[in-house]
């Protein structure tokens, strides 16, 4: 989805672009606890929507934290040794949350297997599916990530300052290619509602012109999606 990243008129964006990354996540998974709450309470939700929109959640947070295990920390640690324990730190915390994305995906797996059965009571058993082990295990996703995303922002804006002005690009590449790379209705959406995130305006120049012409059109999907979640848009 992403192209080679653009340059900044500041350093700022390199902080802005990472909040936007972690904004779209902290607003998919509270999105999508909602929904299984909604339909663990007995309200019309799009059960087919709700799983391809977790499952969409579920790889972007791994391709995140695949792209941090893999460009950022280790980049970071080169040029900020002194702090190698404390980012370290912050790369083991991913270990938690791929514990709970585990879990929630084999929940989906089930929910979703359930729904395709057409059994007469599979509604009822969705529902059930949704109160005892959707909703939960969100809520436990939803939880260690905004944890996690809090701590790390925390240190990074305090280490960005060390980074040679030389070395940014190094790291936006990495901010970049972690983006979410699928699912351009929730990306434009989950950036822009409520408000607009910060870094809006640096991710998005990095994303290919055709994806950027039709916004408008991945905007109307993105609030039928969220309708079909059972979320009013």
């Amino acid at each position: 989805m992403a192209a080679p990243p653009r340059p900044c008129a500041d350093r700022s964006c390199l902080y802005d672009e990472l909040l936007a990354v972690h904004t779209i996540l902290r607003r998919g998974t509270a999105l999508v606890s909602e929904s299984f709450g909604r339909l663990a309470g007995g309200e019309p939700v799009d059960v087919k929507v709700l799983v391809n929109t977790a499952r969409w959640l579920i790889a972007s947070i791994r391709r995140h934290h695949a792209s941090e295990d893999v460009l950022f920390w280790p980049a970071l640690r080169d040029l900020v040794p002194l702090e190698a324990l404390r980012i370290d730190e912050l790369a083991v915390a991913h270990e938690a949350l791929d514990a709970e994305l585990q879990t929630l995906a084999r929940t989906v797996d089930t929910l979703a297997a359930q729904h395709v059965t057409g059994e007469p009571d599979a509604a009822l058993v969705v529902v059930g599916q949704a109160a005892l082990l959707g909703l939960p295990s969100a809520q436990r996703v939803q939880a260690v990530l905004n944890r996690h995303f809090d701590q790390e922002e925390a240190v990074l804006q305090e280490l960005m300052p060390q980074v040679p002005e030389a070395e940014l690009t190094r790291l936006r590449k990495a901010i970049i290619g972690g983006a979410p790379h699928t699912g351009p209705h929730l990306v434009f959406g989950l950036m822009e509602d409520p408000q607009a995130v910060p870094g809006y305006a640096p991710l998005v120049s990095n994303f290919p012109a055709p994806m950027r012409w039709i916004r408008p059109v991945l905007m109307t999907r993105y609030r039928s999606s969220k309708r079909a979640l059972g979320v009013p848009a």
